[in-house]
């Protein structure tokens, strides 16, 4: 195993993100859609959030109405993707390494960070592309 392999080894490059201004619905389409746990919320090319599915499951629970609609529908009205997005971020460079991008994420409590050289958003890294690149290594 490299010890110096830089994260952009492993990231993904070709990011869905949101913008701030995309609605809830669309986050949900986006999730399904592509089959992923997390997008970068952007501002031009900065990123400036991160929606987690858990992030939207979070409130559909949480606010369950009595509602006869369906309660998703009620919730994502009630929240822009601002309100729910994390906006304290820790985010890496593309060069940093696979190690420290695994001993970020094996001491916080989430599963993806965004990769961002000169404030743009170059791409994302999960803890899925840390297994899978462990997993190459046996």
């Amino acid at each position: 195993m490299k010890k110096r392999t830089p994260v952009s080894e492993i990231m993904s490059k070709n990011v869905i993100a949101l913008m701030r201004s995309d609605d809830l619905y669309r986050a949900e389409k986006l999730f399904k859609k592509h089959n992923i746990r997390h997008i970068p919320v952007v501002s031009e090319e900065s990123i400036i959030g991160m929606l987690s599915y858990s992030d939207l499951l979070r409130i559909s629970f949480a606010d369950a109405t009595n509602d006869e609609r369906d309660v998703d529908s009620v919730v994502y009205n009630m929240f822009t993707i601002e309100q729910v997005m994390t906006k304290s971020l820790v985010s890496v460079s593309s060069k940093t390494t696979i190690k420290e991008v695994a001993e970020i994420l094996a001491k916080k409590e989430f599963h993806a960070l965004p990769v961002v050289d000169d404030s743009v958003l170059v791409g994302i890294v999960t803890t899925t592309d840390l297994i899978k690149y462990l997993l190459k290594q046996f």
